[in-house]
């Protein structure tokens, strides 16, 4: 007969229920976790990061750099934490970051930021719902002030309206600090309409989350309008220098990024560039972002142009990076290391770190593409990724 999994009333985050958990799924499927059981985390730290803690699931880490990044957050050279069990993953990083810190280093900007929910309001038919929305913008200031009464740091931006038959859509849009804030712009969020609730009569019901947020999956609207940072990596790459570490011509990496976008159009892919979920995922897990974030954040608009001094252009923008210094799983022991390693712990750093990773990405990119282009591609994960005989 199944059983439920052991809890503890009293304190669920000790080293004794964690075993207790263990000792009681070996019991129930024969297996021995005595590996998970071995971990540095202070359980005490646990408490809304996990529910039923048995222990940790050890990924291994590796550093990249240094990476030169030329921001407005983050200035000088960076050591770079990638967890990953990728083979080749950390090499092609560094790669990438030996030959942009040769070309001068990574040109990042941070263009704009903002967290949403998105309610849904319910109406008798479209005129009711185009009245509310007129409400909603006559009432900005109000809706505002009751918003941010729930909050320290957030700040609500404004509103968009999205009507649609007899309901009005509308996205919430926040600044968080250094929080990726989703919990944070929920509860302002709901605050907001509980009050619009209870003042508007044309209300009847509304739902808090619409699925117009569009948390946790990648959409257009957050191609164009901003999910947590917009940042934009750039650099130019002096042709001999691609030539010597890249071991490819620039104009063949060149026609190469332009079969790429031609290829993307036609599998219709929200991102045109090469691999940006690998920094991006390898560095949520080092330093404790929300895995799941990935879906958003991978998303990336292409760039690149071949320069009359032969030199190339190559620039990729993340519209929607979802990415926090403070709160969530980032004060965790191993992932607050990994961000003290950057500079990026705590707050005030949120911009530094989105820039950070945009300038990490670019650098995959233009290894990825290198290797590609050079043909060498295959041959390098047959030499180096490969951990069986």
């Amino acid at each position: 007969m199944s059983r439920s999994v052991p809890r503890s009333k009293n304190d669920d985050y000790t080293d004794e229920m964690a075993a207790t958990r263990r000792e009681f799924l070996k019991e129930q499927t024969g297996v021995s976790l005595d590996n998970v059981g071995r971990y540095s985390t202070d359980n005490s730290m646990l408490s809304g990061n996990i529910e039923n803690f048995i222990g940790a699931a050890q990924v291994p880490l590796g550093v990249a750099g240094p990476l030169l990044v030329n921001g407005e957050h983050a200035k000088g050279e960076f050591y770079v934490p990638l967890a990953t069990s990728e083979g080749t993953l950390v090499a092609s990083y560094n790669r990438g970051m030996k030959m942009l810190r040769a070309a001068g280093g990574v040109t990042t900007t941070v263009s704009e930021d903002a967290m949403q929910r998105a309610p849904v309001f319910i109406f008798e038919d479209a005129r009711d719902a185009r009245a509310f929305g007129e409400w909603i913008i006559d009432n900005f200031d109000e809706i505002k002030r009751r918003a941010e009464t729930s909050t320290r740091v957030g700040k609500l931006i404004d509103i968009e309206q999205y009507p649609a038959s007899r309901f009005l859509f509308l996205r919430f849009n926040f600044t968080t600090g250094d929080a990726a804030g989703m919990n944070m712009v929920s509860k302002a969020t709901k605050v907001a309409c509980d009050w619009i609730r209870d003042v508007n009569s044309s209300v009847g019901h509304y739902y808090l989350e619409s699925n117009f947020a569009t948390d946790k999956k990648a959409s257009q609207i957050n191609l164009l309008h901003t999910r947590g940072k917009h940042v934009t990596a750039e650099a130019t790459i002096p042709g001999k220098l691609m030539k010597q570490i890249m071991r490819a011509d620039v104009e063949k990496y060149y026609r190469g990024r332009q079969i790429i976008n031609l290829a993307s159009m036609l599998s219709g892919v929200n991102n045109n560039g090469a691999h940006s979920p690998n920094a991006i995922t390898a560095m949520f897990i080092a330093t404790g972002q929300d895995a799941a974030n990935v879906v958003e954040s991978s998303a990336a608009a292409v760039y690149a142009e071949l320069m009359p001094s032969g030199d190339y252009y190559y620039s990729i923008t993340i519209p929607s990076l979802i990415v926090a210094t403070y709160g969530g799983g980032t004060g965790l022991t191993t992932q607050r290391e990994c961000l003290e390693l950057l500079g990026c712990y705590g707050e005030g750093k949120v911009n530094k770190f989105a820039e950070i990773v945009a300038a990490t990405v670019l650098c995959g990119e233009m290894s990825l593409g290198g290797a590609i282009a050079s043909e060498e591609w295959v041959e390098a994960h047959d030499r180096f990724g490969r951990n069986r005989p």
